[in-house]
């Protein structure tokens, strides 16, 4: 059986300020530090620039992403990818928790 090839990303993007008026993603922030980012943490198998441009078009679009979106941020996730479908499943969350960690507001699928 031949092994795939790891061609899925984990990717962070920038949140607008704007999305902490929403009443759902303070409450699933009660630890966001006032003056850290905003992000949201996902995974796919396409490139992470092409899927936050299906995002801010609507495509199979998180709301939050769509609404807020700012930029990608690859500082946070680029040295990670690729890798296979499990791996970034488990890198998804990991990085979520570390972001939460550190005071970040974060919104994951």
């Amino acid at each position: 059986m031949a092994r795939r090839r790891p061609h899925y990303h984990v990717y962070v993007v920038q949140l607008s300020d704007e999305v902490w008026n929403s009443a759902r993603f303070r409450k699933a922030n009660p630890a966001y530090q006032l003056g850290q980012p905003f992000v949201y943490v996902g995974m796919t198998g396409i490139d992470p620039d092409v899927r936050f441009d299906k995002h801010k078009a609507g495509i199979q679009a998180n709301a939050f992403v769509r609404d807020y979106g700012v930029k990608l941020v690859p500082a946070l996730y680029e040295q990670h990818n690729p890798m296979l479908y499990d791996d970034a499943r488990l890198m998804e969350v990991d990085i979520g928790i570390e972001l939460r960690a550190r005071g970040f507001g974060v919104w994951q699928a």
